[in-house]
């Protein structure tokens, strides 16, 4: 188990440091979730360090005390385990005899004492318990009152709902649910199945049936998102912002008559869709590297030229997907490291690439056409007001029906908004 306890060390230092993805990083089941859990609690876990040290430690120091408090307080691990695999680590970890020391006697003094008392002021209590900074709380006690406020700080703590999205033109969810063994399991919209928590996602990757492309992985709320375009036969589609391809892979699987332009503003993740495409046996997808958004001069720039080529063209799309770039507010618990990448500064700024996105993105639709603007933020900054700013700008785009925010009728959902417009002209 130490070897396991070294890889969650090193994959949480080097987040600690760079800001690495923790999910990227490969780890072993056992790793993975002691890493993500130590991620979603880092801020309780800080404060809990804090309590039990006069100097606060090194950052090696700290990673492995919050580990290793972690391991006694929130995972099924002996006290006495966690506090000996700890101390071995620092050994292991080369960070000094004092170091490990240090480990052992503060780690010894959480058994006795117990978890420290929570600061009495309600912002920074629902901060600290919850791991979410405390200008992010704030900013949720402004928006959506205390109590909601609350709730939504202790959502970004569960561990999220897994789902497997049933490629329904290759066989259907009661007959891969009984193939693959998870009979029983919840399944919604005819063609997602919940994972069982104890049905482990890499054992369902290494299965014939999805190297044969009859599931992928996928929340449902993208079946909320992607049924807002109202897609019937034949429509020309443009998925705008589509790596890695999920929703692009559900609306091919949904009908294969569909002519559908798969677009994204890099390459490398472009490329990686491919593999995906192949897997699941798709031919009505087509895949371009454009930016909506350059950060060069539009003379300059090749991606912008592509863009305005496209956008010129008299062949209109029907149907247009703009799942933008946002802050991941809404998925916080499936993405713990966004929480601690956020700023004010950095929601206004996204909320502006986002405008300009769908901005540059609407003068592709037909007379007619509807595009679905979506983001994994639930945050005004990004949704609301963009959509306000933007039908102000456009008169001839309306809004049909109201927004859509699959999170808050199924939490096992992710927090996703999707409002739907139509071009009047």
């Amino acid at each position: 188990m130490l070897t396991e306890r070294e890889e969650a060390y090193r994959v949480l230092l080097l987040w600690q440091k760079d800001g690495s993805f923790i999910k990227e990083s490969g780890l072993s089941p056992f790793a993975m979730e002691l890493a993500l859990g130590v991620c979603r609690r880092h801020l309780y876990l800080e404060y809990f360090v804090k309590s039990l040290t006069k100097k606060l430690p090194s950052l090696e120091a700290r990673v492995i005390l919050e580990m290793g408090l972690f391991q006694m307080f929130f995972m099924d691990v002996p006290d006495y385990a966690a506090i000996n695999d700890s101390v071995e680590l620092a050994k292991s970890a080369n960070l000094g005899e004092s170091t490990a020391r240090l480990v052992n006697a503060v780690l010894r003094t959480a058994r006795r004492q117990g978890e420290p008392a929570l600061p009495p002021q309600r912002v920074r209590r629902v901060s600290v318990e919850n791991s979410v900074p405390e200008w992010l709380v704030r900013r949720w006690f402004d928006v959506y009152g205390g109590d909601r406020a609350e709730a939504l700080a202790k959502a970004t703590l569960e561990r999220p709902t897994e789902w497997i999205r049933v490629n329904l033109q290759k066989t259907s969810a009661p007959v891969l649910a009984e193939k693959i063994g998870i009979t029983g399991a919840s399944i919604l919209y005819d063609r997602f199945i919940e994972i069982p928590r104890d049905v482990g996602v890499k054992l369902l990757l290494a299965l014939p049936e999805f190297v044969k492309g009859e599931f992928s992985f996928q929340n449902p709320s993208a079946f909320e998102v992607v049924k807002l375009l109202d897609l019937k036969p034949g429509l020309k589609v443009w998925d705008a912002c589509a790596a890695p391809g999920g929703k692009t892979a559900l609306m091919a699987e949904m009908d294969s008559s569909l002519e559908i332009l798969a677009s994204d503003s890099s390459a490398s993740r472009l490329e990686k869709m491919q593999d995906l495409m192949n897997r699941l046996g798709f031919t009505n997808i087509k895949t371009e590297v454009i930016d909506l958004a350059p950060a060069q001069a539009p003379a300059t720039s090749p991606q912008h030229s592509s863009l305005v080529s496209r956008l010129s063209s008299e062949a209109k799309f029907d149907r247009i997907l703009l799942d933008v770039p946002c802050s991941n507010m809404g998925v916080i618990a499936r993405r713990p490291e966004s929480v601690y990448r956020m700023t004010p500064e950095s929601i206004n700024e996204v909320a502006e690439l986002q405008f300009k996105i769908l901005e540059n993105a609407s003068t592709a639709l037909a007379p007619g056409g509807r595009l679905v603007y979506a983001t994994c933020s639930p945050d005004p900054t990004e949704t609301t007001r963009v959509i306000a700013r933007f039908v102000k700008a456009h008169p001839e785009f309306v809004k049909v029906g109201e927004p859509v925010l699959p999170g808050l009728k199924d939490s096992r959902l992710d927090g996703f908004f999707a409002q739907a417009l139509e071009y009047k002209k």
